[in-house]
């Protein structure tokens, strides 16, 4: 083959790599979206899958791609990245992915994908090609984005139960079980629009890098968008139901009334991310809304242990992935070179 065919074939893996990591991401992170859904009886698994992925999708309808400017342009220096910068994230980023599923671990996909961008980056040009604001600000969101969710969780907890204080407990159950309908579409809503984004956002990188895109256009080509929301959308509908049993069931018992709150205080913290361009983590900020509405039952209803051990995943999750891609960009430039 000519450099040229060479060329292609290796950008065209490096496509099938970042969607396989989006669908891999719906999968991992569909637990995110049906599990408090799931376990207050209200969806059945099969039912709530799809679900799910009909609202991944939709959200190409409704967001902007501020997301996805943020993990294309304003992570990385666009002079720096190349093929190997790129393989060398997406692999960081799978191969955590994979590893946190295994154990059933609901850790970040987003955060695993720019840990893999900096790892792969610091490895070929060192810290200084790395764009600090875009990185401060999605750090900055590891601890944001789970303060909110417990936030406006609790919020909504407190809220709902002042409204219903005079409603019989039979009543309140059956209202919240179609209300929950609405929050749980309206948080996968929320994940499509913000998760997807992440993926584009490394192809358009990969398109800049190669000279199929300019970094002044405002966004990739069609197909890249269309592609990346039906890969979280193929993803989620193979579930995650390792993850599932921990986030509905392990941190909290989850009623439908809880449900609810959870979900919309997490759709709303996602919908704020995303409107400001920050790749933020489905997994945190459920996991907060879901502790905040635990806690506002009482705080023994919260298993702290289990908390914990998710949060020690999220530290983590950027320094691992980040190794892993150092270690992917130099198998890349012995393969590829």
């Amino acid at each position: 083959m000519t450099s040229m065919q060479t060329a292609f074939w290796v950008i065209a893996m490096l496509v099938a790599m970042a969607l396989l990591f989006d669908f891999m991401n719906g999968f991992h992170d569909a637990a995110n979206s049906i599990a408090t859904v799931v376990s207050t009886g209200v969806l059945k698994p099969t039912q709530a899958v799809v679900f799910a992925a009909f609202f991944n999708f939709v959200a190409i309808f409704i967001f902007h791609l501020s997301v996805a400017a943020t993990v294309g342009k304003g992570i990385a220096q666009p002079g720096v990245v190349d093929t190997h910068v790129v393989f060398g994230a997406l692999a960081g980023a799978i191969t955590w992915n994979v590893i946190t599923w295994y154990y059933g671990i609901p850790s970040s996909s987003s955060h695993a994908l720019i840990g893999g961008i900096v790892g792969a980056v610091i490895a070929k040009a060192g810290a200084g090609a790395l764009v600090s604001t875009g990185l401060i600000r999605t750090v900055t969101f590891i601890f944001v984005s789970p303060l909110l969710g417990f936030l406006f969780g609790s919020l909504m907890m407190v809220l709902v139960a002042w409204v219903c204080r005079r409603m019989t407990p039979s009543k309140v159950d059956r209202w919240f079980r179609r209300l929950q309908l609405v929050s749980a579409g309206a948080y996968s809503l929320g994940h499509g629009g913000n998760d997807a984004q992440k993926t584009i956002g490394i192809i358009w990188m990969l398109l800049i890098a190669t000279g199929y895109a300019a970094a002044e256009d405002k966004s990739p080509a069609g197909w890249v968008i269309v592609a990346c929301y039906a890969a979280i959308g193929a993803g989620t509908m193979f579930g995650g139901w390792r993850i599932v049993k921990t986030m509905g069931q392990k941190i909290t018992k989850l009623k439908p009334v809880g449900g609810f709150c959870a979900e919309t205080g997490g759709a709303i913290t996602l919908f704020l991310a995303t409107a400001l361009g920050v790749p933020v983590s489905t997994t945190h900020t459920i996991t907060g809304a879901i502790v905040g509405v635990g806690s506002v039952q009482r705080l023994s209803a919260v298993r702290w242990g289990v908390a914990g051990n998710i949060v020690w995943a999220w530290v983590l999750t950027i320094p691992a992935s980040a190794f892993v891609a150092a270690i992917g960009y130099w198998i890349s430039l012995q393969l590829f070179a």
